[in-house]
């Protein structure tokens, strides 16, 4: 019987000691590519509004200032009946966010993902079809140039300094180096097979990068610009995004279109392993992070869903039905 009493008493002093976290709240936004779409939900009241685009979004994301939203992807209409439109765009919303974007900026290759610079003023897009980053002055509405990089740009993010750009170059495994102030690539580092999306810690003394033909999370140290080593995770790792305090990286694992994976990865960066898995749906591919580090947010690509995971308890929390096919996934408090 005191055995007894005793786990009881351990159990509810353990409750107790770990406090109920708050209600989610805030807007996450999906690039839904396959319905041709953007979705939004508030997460207070869980409502969630669809709304139509000209473009198949691959990725769309909050500028820093948190005043826009950027969505980019190929035009649904471009080489029909005679449009002459732009292949790719990008889109950019006023937030809150309207049915129409305030303005169009045409990218002429293949876009992919887009971030903005820490003043909001210059947005920086992935074109694989030149194997470039595009840039674009948001104030003038107009392109600004093009920063060369390795063959086949995908996913990017800019530094937590907001100094330099980290771009995963598919094809040619390795991460392009960009100079935001100089508009320059310094550098390319050698990753490994088919790097897909690159993150940060919050300090931005390590980045990571997906490495998705070898079920792999890079770990890089941004200051001698090296990897540092590789944590499995689960199949074709396609986005990360690290906590606040830097204790975990959440990998999402998209397996294939036949095969696909509901497995988010749990990453202990500082032990180099995978130190949880959460079960999501199927096609586990954007993540994105609360603020506080308390709720990570997962777009799950073959289900049409977004999932709301407890970064503590490594468990699911709520699912919400979005566009078809989400992609790209961003936050805003």
């Amino acid at each position: 019987m005191r055995k007894l009493i005793s786990a009881s008493l351990l159990l509810t002093f353990s409750m107790l000691a770990t406090p109920a976290l708050a209600a989610p709240s805030g807007t996450v936004f999906t690039a839904n590519e396959r319905g041709n779409s953007i979705s939004q939900i508030t997460l207070a009241d869980g409502n969630v509004t669809t709304i139509p685009l000209e473009i198949s979004p691959h990725n769309v994301q909050v500028s820093a200032d948190g005043k826009r939203l950027l969505a980019v992807g190929m035009n649904i209409h471009a080489g029909h009946h005679g449009s002459g439109q732009s292949a790719g765009e990008l889109q950019v919303f006023d937030l809150p966010l309207g049915s129409k974007p305030s303005f169009v900026l045409p990218v002429a290759g293949h876009p992919g993902h887009v971030v903005t610079d820490r003043d909001s003023k210059l947005a920086f897009v992935t074109d694989a079809g030149n194997n470039a980053v595009q840039v674009y002055d948001l104030a003038s509405k107009s392109p600004l140039g093009s920063i060369k990089t390795g063959t086949y740009p995908h996913g990017l993010r800019l530094s937590p300094d907001g100094s330099s750009l980290y771009v995963a170059n598919v094809k040619e495994d390795n991460i392009s180096v960009i100079d935001v102030p100089s508009l320059k690539e310094t550098g390319r580092i050698a990753v490994g097979k088919s790097p897909v999306q690159v993150g940060f810690s919050a300090d931005g003394k390590q980045a990571y990068v997906s490495l998705s033909a070898e079920n792999a999370l890079g770990l890089i140290d941004t200051t001698s610009r090296k990897l540092t080593g590789k944590v499995k995770v689960g199949r074709n790792p396609i986005q990360m995004y690290a906590t606040p305090d830097g204790s975990k990286v959440f990998v999402a694992n998209q397996g294939s279109g036949k095969q696909p994976d509901d497995r988010v990865s749990v990453v202990d960066p500082a032990a180099g392993k995978t130190i949880a898995e959460v079960k999501t749906d199927p096609g586990a591919h954007g993540v994105a992070i609360s603020s506080d580090g308390q709720y990570v947010f997962v777009s799950n690509i073959e289900s049409g869903t977004m999932s709301v995971i407890d970064s503590r308890q490594h468990r699911v929390v709520s699912t919400y039905q979005v566009g078809a096919g989400p992609n790209g996934i961003s936050y805003r408090d």
